[in-house]
């Protein structure tokens, strides 16, 4: 912001009226008392500047993470070391950060010990980007507490935001571990998918449809039928990346959550041989990378959604949702995350679903709100707890009356909590899949 040289006058004028009284007060009062005090209490205040440390050879640095997790946290250091002389008894520090980032605390005090001080603190990743470390301050007083000596270092420094991808992979692994028939599916999944296989003895346990009473009766034992889980299935995940899904929950954006989620879908339907595309729109299509195959193209897809930024745009669910279904060749699984604000944009949302459903399977990933729920359960105290109350419960109404129409749509539906979006995510994918849906 621009300060012209009046106002920045007038500023300073202001500003700098109650320190010019008090300081007016003082001298008056020592005045009053005689030059000499005047005169000792300035040697006491040249003394104390003269012994405290001074700034330039103080060592002041900051020990942070070269990166962080969206959504993550990472421990710090404030670390100062003083030449030597009369050390300070403690140091104040304090950190200047973008709004990606939060230190917590992001001010405090530490004791010197052996000319040396630390604070330690934690850097939280609350938005993905390039957070940025602005300045770190430290200040201490002079041997006498008559002084304060100051120094500001203005690092600029960079610290990226990205995905969590380490908790993406961590999930998928403890998902796959927690039924063991499901790590067995990754490799063949026989008796739960609709490409037929081999023929093999009828087993108690084994479904009765299997049975192939022609090769049985031609062999002259009972044989069944089995199957390999059908692959090369497309699945595109389309995020809407407007204004409300920029809006955070539970700490973070929605748009990382879905992210988030879309990857660890990603990671296991490469692995399971499905083909995974990403897409992203706003006011207009933004992020396009078609369907890839194998696990070798998880790394593409996570580099293309590291890169989808925030956007204060409204969402425009016509023109995304038409120019996606021109790029699809073939029947495909659409998963598609999104936030509903009214009335006007649902139907506009719904009508453009519509035509997808004509030739592709629907997904929709709706986010729980619990901070909406707990407002529109919490008993009102005051007038104001009554509007917001009010306020919620109109916006879940909505919300479940848009969800309500897209079940007898035919869409399909996952609700979670934003933390649990992934798991169920995958979840319903799996459970799709062993029905033979895709």
């Amino acid at each position: 912001m621009r300060i012209y040289p009046t106002a920045r006058a007038i500023l300073l004028m202001v500003l700098g009226a109650p320190l010019a009284l008090g300081l007016a007060l003082v001298s008056a009062r020592l005045w009053l008392l005689g030059p000499a005090w005047m005169a000792m209490v300035a040697a006491l205040l040249f003394v104390d500047a003269l012994l405290a440390p001074g700034r330039r050879k103080m060592q002041l640095t900051l020990t942070a993470p070269g990166s962080l997790a969206s959504g993550k946290t990472q421990p710090a250091l404030f670390h100062a070391v003083f030449p030597r002389g009369v050390a300070p008894a403690s140091v104040e520090f304090a950190i200047d950060l973008d709004d990606r980032l939060e230190a917590s605390p992001a001010h405090g005090r530490a004791r010197v010990h052996e000319r040396q001080a630390g604070l330690p603190f934690v850097l939280t990743a609350t938005r993905r980007g390039e957070g940025i470390v602005h300045r770190v301050s430290a200040r201490w007083r002079g041997p006498l507490g008559l002084m304060w000596k100051q120094r500001d270092d203005r690092l600029e420094r960079v610290i990226p935001v990205t995905l969590d991808i380490a908790g993406v992979k961590e999930e998928a692994l403890r998902l796959f571990s927690r039924d063991a028939s499901i790590g067995h599916r990754l490799q063949l999944d026989l008796g739960g998918g609709s490409e037929f296989h081999a023929l093999t003895d009828f087993r108690p346990g084994m479904n009765r449809r299997a049975i192939d009473w022609k090769q049985s009766a031609r062999h002259g034992a009972l044989l069944a039928k089995e199957f390999h889980v059908e692959r090369n299935h497309h699945i595109v995940a389309a995020l809407d990346t407007g204004r409300l899904m920029s809006q955070p929950l539970l700490g973070r954006p929605r748009l990382d959550h879905a992210l988030n989620a879309t990857l660890l879908l990603a990671y296991v339907g490469l692995k399971m041989g499905d083909k995974v595309g990403l897409f992203g729109f706003d006011a207009r299509p933004n992020v396009s990378s078609g369907v890839t195959s194998g696990p070798n193209a998880f790394p593409a897809l996570q580099r293309l959604a590291s890169a989808i930024d925030y956007s204060t745009e409204e969402t425009n669910y016509t023109l995304g949702l038409t120019q996606l279904s021109g790029q699809l060749s073939r029947r495909s699984l659409i998963i598609v995350f999104t936030d509903i604000a009214d009335s006007t944009s649902a139907e506009l949302m719904l009508e453009n679903v519509s035509r997808l459903l004509r030739q592709h399977l629907v997904l929709f990933v709706m986010m729980r709100d619990e901070e909406l729920e707990v407002i529109e359960r919490k008993a009102p105290e005051t007038a104001d707890d009554v509007s917001r109350a009010v306020v919620a419960a109109s916006l879940m109404r909505e919300r479940d009356l848009v969800v309500g129409r897209l079940r007898r749509m035919g869409v399909e539906i996952v609700e979670a909590a934003a933390d649990q979006v992934g798991p169920a995510l995958l979840a319903s994918y799996l459970d799709l899949k062993r029905r033979d849906l895709l």
